[in-house]
């Protein structure tokens, strides 16, 4: 697997939060790393299981509201 990047916008998302969020990512399958930085998060993921806007909603269903950067 080849994994694709995608660097994501997250309003209101803090240090703390954005660990939570990553981890949430992370736990999802297809999914092989999250790294929150203060107002983004840079998401390494398998394209044949999401797009980036499931990644978006993912994040939004953390409470947050997320684009592309």
């Amino acid at each position: 697997m080849t994994a694709s990047r995608v660097l994501l916008g997250v309003r209101g998302m803090n240090r703390e939060s954005g660990e939570r969020v990553a981890a949430y990512l992370t736990s999802l399958p297809g999914i092989v790393k999250a790294t929150p930085d203060e107002g983004q998060i840079e998401v390494h993921y398998d394209p044949s299981h999401y797009t980036v806007m499931d990644l978006v909603r993912a994040v939004r269903s953390q409470g947050f509201l997320a684009g592309m950067l």
